[in-house]
């Protein structure tokens, strides 16, 4: 199984966020087309795993909700941010 880089992990994670995004756009002008809901929920847990795969070795994306946290320890500043130049080249 191929390791894959921070910038694939981000990316996948980015990818992912827009389509659901762009999913639950759709759903709420289209709430009863079962197969969008269907493509919505198998996105929602792609993007989950994604962004648990990249916290995981990464450290949060975000300073709340749902990241990987540690209570000990406040993790937010001790990686590069999501934005950071040298996390996407």
């Amino acid at each position: 199984m191929k390791k894959e880089s921070r910038r694939e992990l981000i990316l996948k994670v980015q990818e992912l966020g827009f389509a659901c995004l762009d999913m639950n756009l759709y759903l709420d002008t289209h709430p009863e087309d079962q197969k969008a809901v269907n493509t919505f929920n198998s996105l929602s847990k792609q993007f989950m795993q994604a962004k648990c795969a990249y916290e995981s070795k990464y450290g949060p994306l975000t300073n709340f909700g749902h990241s990987i946290n540690n209570c000990n320890t406040w993790q937010w500043v001790c990686q590069p941010w999501p934005w950071d130049r040298e996390v996407n080249y």
